[in-house]
């Protein structure tokens, strides 16, 4: 792993220790879309910049293309307002890391955000805690915001599954640099890709617990929950999470839109 740490820049969202962290929705595309379909998607979100300027409670944007669709980003969102960012990072800043790319790289296209850890690049990847926390490590040393995915595999009762979900998140955190802003999304594995989300009361539950970890580091965080939601998702867990992180659901900009406007009037 290097340990050259580029110099870091400031977010463009710096939250005030004493006020209510601001809102998020995050989208992740996967590798559901090709280059030209992705460039047509950007295209309509990026049609919702006036929608996000109106809201009567601002609320931070990002979705996460494939990496050949950041410049498509770059050019595509520019002067919106909305975030975009990549869904995999290497830990190393250079080297022999064939088909790697590193977090300074992704700084230098614009990206402002990185998905790290989630369930599927730990199932299909190998991927540890370790992995996780070197990766945030680099995430946070680059001035990138990491989305540190993390969640229990199978359905269990609020003690266990966060026993579970802490476990990938403080080892997370502890790569984070002081000081840096980080995003938790809360995501059982059970949940991703299911007919309805997590119940409301099991989230909460969870999500008191990240907060813990949150609060016990030298970070500024935001949680947000991913696994199936949508529209009405962020109606049965306001004040317990900061936003949603969408993904098919998202994939028809007006259901991103349903779901801006359903987090600011809250």
């Amino acid at each position: 792993m290097s340990d050259v740490i580029p110099e870091a820049v400031l977010p463009h969202h710096a939250a005030d220790a004493d006020a209510a962290p601001r809102p998020v929705v995050g989208v992740s595309l996967k590798l559901y879309f090709g280059l030209a379909q992705t460039r047509a998607w950007l295209g309509e979100v990026a049609t919702l910049a006036p929608v996000l300027a109106r809201l009567p409670r601002p609320v931070d944007l990002f979705v996460l293309p494939s990496f050949p669709a950041l410049a498509d980003a770059r050019e595509l969102l520019s002067g919106t307002g909305i975030g975009y960012g990549a869904q995999d990072v290497h830990w190393a800043e250079h080297g022999a890391w064939t088909g790697e790319v590193s977090a300074g790289m992704l700084a230098e296209t614009g990206a402002r955000y990185v998905e790290v850890g989630h369930a599927e690049r730990r199932r299909h990847f190998g991927e540890t805690d370790e992995t996780v926390a070197a990766k945030t490590r680099a995430a946070t040393a680059a001035g990138l915001v990491p989305v540190i995915c993390a969640g229990e595999h199978r359905a269990a009762d609020p003690t266990a599954a966060a026993e579970e979900t802490l476990t990938q998140v403080r080892a997370a955190l502890a790569g984070a640099a002081p000081g840096s802003e980080v995003i938790v999304a809360y995501e059982p594995v059970w949940a991703i890709g299911a007919r309805e989300p997590a119940p409301a009361g099991h989230v909460r539950a969870i999500a008191a617990a990240i907060r813990g970890a949150l609060h016990d580091h030298d970070v500024r965080g935001r949680l947000i929950y991913g696994g199936t939601a949508g529209p009405g998702t962020y109606g049965e867990l306001a004040g317990a999470v900061d936003g949603l992180f969408l993904g098919r659901l998202a994939h028809d900009p007006e259901g991103l839109r349903r779901v801006l406007e359903e987090i600011s009037s809250r």
